[in-house]
This record gives structure tokens, sequence and C-alpha cells, in this order.
């Protein structure tokens, strides 16, 4: 995954525990906590839990299978007192389970298999290799799954390896492929890069979540049937091979089209634009499992819906999905956060709360266990959310959990609306490109105020449009729990757009200057620099140093060098612990300029920055240290990185 970012590297493992941990939840996971709670499922001491696939036994048994090659079926997962049993070991990093006629499948990096108890003594007797691939030996071969088809075949999923870039170093990565049970396989689609979570609807269609990468601007959703490239071009070395469903080639992409990805397909047939785009640090930086409301109203409001795992910011995301025209689309909002480390798979208990497994060895989460197994449960209270966004033709159609506060949401002014790209090129992932702000000229709400119909001036065919709703209240003066949706909008009904144009807006803040990203060194500094500075990464979302003592008053060179395969800054911050995280929240919250600004917020508490570092770069600052001696901090603001990626700068005074 990269990648599930799967490339992300280890976090910063916290020692205080699940108890410290649930002190430190954010304000938003409070307020989500009055609706649905997190739920410890004890882990023995001695097992290392690193959780790679779930699945439920038919006698209510938890089956979970690790990163460490094991799988582990727990008795009473529901209590506060389940019983461990090993089922299986020795296995390849399998990161997917299933289960069916009393057996669990599983990919291995390298195989599909059954695994069989034949003599009853709750441990598998028969390891069957169903289908064999072969493997280059890169750590990026992650393979996933698999998930049943209605015909009994099986369905899995393989990442491509890193070699700088996402690459089929062997046959097959970076595809779906279908396999039957008597190990026949079938390539069904390409353009994958990380597709760790893949589900099948109750209409039998294939989705798949992506992360940002190279060829991908942000994570994503997309349909996948039969033919179809998702948009990473290295799979398409495999096309050549007489069961290919398609003939397209590497060759006949371009490495820099200057389009979107919505616009790319209009030009080539096989490209699939994606169904759903997640914003990168906004909702989520590293897509995981894709899981269906299938509780029939258990879990609350949001029956049919879709739950998305996140692995990077450990929370799930919530998507209403519609089909316009054959097409798939819809809208994406955030669910819930605090999970305690990086969430990888989802499954359904059989009372209907949510088992939630998770990882961050090898990948960065907000969540700083190591590992974890939870449960997220419904405690019957109904949230004001918007239950549903609907595309019409000029505008957008929102469906409320609750009443609303007819005056206010009838009022065009309680909305806001903006739509914006990302840019399909070779490139690791995109900036927030063609950003619009679009109008909400009138609205219309039900006489019972469960609906409001938005007429919009602005919106485009394959654009996300971010809607916020901050001032809407319930008939209550319940504020909407979370007051953003994202939209992602291939068609419209009838297939004729009827939303008017508006102005463009300006480039909103490119190009902005920013004081404290000193790259010429000041001309007062006549003597030149009193000390040179190189700052570099290693694996683990870390600098290379994490200590750093300077004199007070120095005027220092530092060169940061970007060694990692993921987009970096470099931030100096005030005095404090309390100043460092002040500035990482400031840095989430920048939305849609974030990119633009670097991640670097505007405040005192910053001394000095560099901007965002593409991989394989670098970046020359200058500054004065402080001259009050203390200990101050270095941080990476990118989202999901600063919990793990700071130097502690000691500044003493002068000799």
């Amino acid at each position: 995954m990269k990648s599930i970012h799967l490339t992300l590297l280890v976090l910063l493992i916290s020692s205080g525990g699940i108890g410290s941990f649930v002190q430190a939840q954010s304000e938003m996971a409070k307020k989500e906590s009055k609706y649905y709670q997190i739920v410890d499922v004890p882990i023995p001491d001695e097992i290392q839990l690193e959780v790679g696939g779930l699945a439920l036994t038919d006698d209510d048994k938890l089956g979970v299978s690790t990163r460490r090659g094991e799988v582990w079926v727990i008795d009473k997962p529901y209590s506060k007192n389940p019983v461990y049993q090993r089922f299986a070991h020795g296995l390849h990093e399998p990161l997917g389970l299933n289960y069916r006629d009393a057996s669990f499948y599983l990919s291995q990096r390298g195989e599909l298999t059954r695994l069989q108890d034949k003599n009853g003594d709750g441990k598998a007797d028969s390891y069957k290799t169903i289908y064999s691939w072969p493997l280059s030996g890169n750590y990026h071969d992650y393979s996933y799954g698999p998930k049943f088809k209605k015909n009994g075949n099986m369905l899995v999923t393989l990442n491509l390896s890193w070699i700088g870039h996402g690459a089929s170093l062997s046959k097959w990565r970076g595809w779906l492929l279908e396999i039957t049970p008597e190990g026949e396989m079938t390539p069904i689609a390409t353009g994958l890069r990380s597709p760790s979570g893949f589900e099948i609807n109750a209409e039998g269609d294939v989705f798949y979540t992506e992360n940002q990468g190279d060829w991908v601007g942000s994570g994503r959703m997309t349909h996948l049937e039969k033919g179809d490239f998702a948009g990473n071009p290295e799979g398409l070395v495999w096309t050549g091979e007489p069961n290919a469903p398609l003939d397209l080639k590497m060759e006949d992409i371009e490495r820099e089209s200057d389009l979107s990805l919505y616009e790319y397909a209009k030009q080539l047939p096989a490209m699939k634009a994606p169904a759903i785009w997640f914003p990168h640090t906004i909702l989520g930086i590293s897509t995981s499992d894709i899981l269906y409301d299938t509780t029939n109203g258990a879990f609350g409001p949001f029956e049919g819906q879709l739950f998305i795992g996140d692995q990077g910011h450990s929370k799930i995301m919530r998507v209403y999905m519609e089909k316009v025209n054959g097409v798939y689309q819809g809208a994406a909002f955030n669910f819930v956060e605090g999970f305690s480390s990086g969430i990888l798979r989802m499954i359904w208990g059989s009372e209907n709360s949510m088992f939630v497994g998770m990882t961050s060895r090898g990948w960065s989460s907000t969540g700083k266990e190591l590992f974890g197994l939870q449960r997220l449960r419904w405690n019957g209270k109904v949230p004001f959310e918007i239950k549903s966004m609907k595309a019409k033709a000029d505008g957008f159609e929102l469906e409320f959990t609750k009443p609303v506060n007819k005056k206010i949401a009838a009022d065009p002014a309680s909305y806001q609306i903006a739509s914006f790209n990302y840019k399909y090129h070779f490139k690791y992932g995109s900036p927030v490109v063609d950003q619009q702000s679009g109008k909400v000229a009138k609205v219309d709400v039900s006489s019972d105020g469960t609906t409001a119909k938005l007429t919009v001036h602005g919106m485009r065919l394959g654009y996300i449009h971010q809607l916020k709703a901050p001032a809407l209240r319930s008939q209550t003066g319940e504020a909407l729990l979370h007051d953003t949706g994202y939209y992602t909008l291939n068609e419209v009904p009838g297939g004729e757009l009827k939303s008017p144009p508006t102005e463009r807006m300006a480039s909103g803040v490119k190009g902005v200057k920013q004081e404290k990203r000193v790259n010429e060194i000041p001309i007062n500094w006549t003597n030149g620099v009193d000390k040179q500075v190189v700052i570099g990464t290693k694996p683990g979302l870390k600098y290379d140093i994490e200590e750093l003592e300077l004199e007070s008053g120095q005027k220092i060179e530092l060169t940061f060098n970007n060694d990692d395969d993921m987009m970096h800054n470099l931030v100096i911050t005030d005095r404090g612990t309390e100043s460092v995280d002040k500035v990482a929240d400031m840095a989430l919250k920048l939305g849609l300029d974030g990119q633009d600004l670097n991640f670097v917020p505007e405040s005192d508490l910053i001394l000095a920055h560099t901007g965002i570092l593409e991989p394989g770069t670098d970046e020359k600052i200058y500054f004065e240290t402080p001259r009050k001696p203390g200990e101050y901090w270095i941080v990476c603001t990118f989202p999901g990185h600063a919990a793990s990626m700071r130097i502690k700068l000691t500044v003493k005074a002068s000799a």
C-alpha cells in the first residue's frame, strides 16, 4: 500500500498504552463518541496481532490473519475475556482473510491458500495452494484478498513493487485477478497501484480503493469491470499475455498530459475515472478497507452506505454512493476518528458492531499503537448529519438524519461550495488544481425539513465539489457533526449539466510569499553563516537525527535532503512541545489551501521552514537561532507525519 500509503514507514510507538491514547483523543473524536464508541478487544501480551485480515467463522469466532504470518481464531470476541488459539503459522505476510465451507482462505505474497482443520483439533493441518503467482523479492509485493463472488470464484489484488516508483516486476502485479476454486485464473483489470481495499456490492459490482502515489493525485475509489484500466500504467506490461482483457500499452500513456484523470479517460476508452475521490490530508492519507452497511439500520441511519478505512489517519470515512446514467459516483464525509492504530481491515460482527483490525508496523498512523483490534458500536443515538448528497442537473439534493431548522437551511448563505481537481501524471501525488468557488443561488427545503435542494452555479463535470454547511442547525438546535462533504461529479441526471458557470476564482494562495521561508542568504549577513547544518530522512517517518544542539544567535544555513519516497517539509517551531503540537494541528486544518502553503500555517509559533519537498529533492534555508536558550522543535507538518517526524532542537547560550 504506500501503500496502505503502503510504503509509509514505522511510526513512533507510544509506550503509554491504551489509557494514554484515550486521553489524547481529539475534540472531534470526543463529539463522535457520543454516538459511536470505540471498544478494545483485549489482546494477550505475548501475541503481536498485526492485523492483515478478518473473517467470522460459522460459529461466530473471529479469524485474524497477521502480517507475521499467523492466523488466530478468537472465541468470544465480543467479551472482555476473549480466548485466542493459533490456527496457522509460517505464512508469508497474509493481508486478507475469508471463510467458507469450514475453511479459511487467504492471499499470501505469492499464492492464494486454503487452510483446513481436518482432524478437529482447532489447528490447520492442510495448507493447500489454490493458485500461485511469481514474486520479484521486492518488499512492496503485497497481495490482498480473497473476496468471494456469488459464483464461488475468488478475487485477489496484487500490489505494485517499489523501485523509487511503482513497477510491475513480476507477472500480474498491479492487477485484479479472478480465480476459481480449482485454480483457474482470469485477469480482470489493471492500472492498480496499491489495491489493499476492495469489495463486491449486492449487485456484484467490484470497487477498490487506491492511495496517493505515482499517477495517483489523491486517495480514490474506482468501480472495476473486466478490461478496465484504473490509471497506473505499470501493470500494462502484461497486456501482451494471451488472456489479458485489454491491449493498452505503457507507451500509450502520456507521462505529463496536464489533464485530470477524468479528462484523460474521455480520450482513452479503457480508462476508468474514479467513482469517489478522498481529498488527500483532508479525508485521510492512506485509504484502506471498504465495508458496506448491511445491518438494516442496526448501526445507525446509514443503511446501504459504505464505510472506508484510512490507515494513516486511523479513522473511518463514510460514502453515499449513487449510480447516474450507469456511472457510479457520490459523496464522502468524515465518520469516526481516534482508533488506536492504522486501520487496515473492517468486518461486521454478528451483533452489528464493527470489528476494526489495525497495524502500523512499516507504515505510519496517527494512532500510536503498533497494532490493535477494536470494535465500533452505535449507542442508538442519531447524530445530526448530511445523510445523503445526490447530484442534480443544476445542483445537489441533501437529505439529513434529522429535520433541519428550515429558516437557516433555506438561506443560500448557509452553504459554501467550491470545485477542484488533481493532475493525472507520473509524479507522486498532485496538488489541488483549478480550484474555483461556486455559488448556492437558491435552496428549497422540504415541508418536513428532512431534505434541501440546492440550486448551484459553477458545477463542473469531472471535478470534486466541496460543500460546507457550518451554519446549519437541526430543529432542536444541533450543529452538524460533520459539516463538509466532497462529491465526485462524473454525471448528472439527464446527461446535460444545467448549472450556469460563475466567474473564475483567483488562483487562491498559489505563489504566496512565506516570509519565514528564506532560501537566499540575507544581505545583512556580511560575514556569511556561522554554521552549516544538513538534515535528511530515514525509514520510519523520521529525520536522520533526533536531537540538534545550536548556540543562541547563530546564523544558520540548513540543508534539508528528502531522501524518502514521500513528500516532507521541515518546520522550526517555538519552545515547548505544546508549540509543535499546535502548529501540527493548524497544518491539518489548512484544507484545500494546505498544499499551496506547504502545509505551514501562518503563526508566531513558527520560526523558519522549508517548502514541501518531493522525494529525492533538497532545499536550503537560512535563519538565526533564537536569542533565548531552551528546547525548541523541528517537525514535518505534512498531515500525518508530525507525530513521529520531530527533532529536539536545544539552543544554548552562546559561549
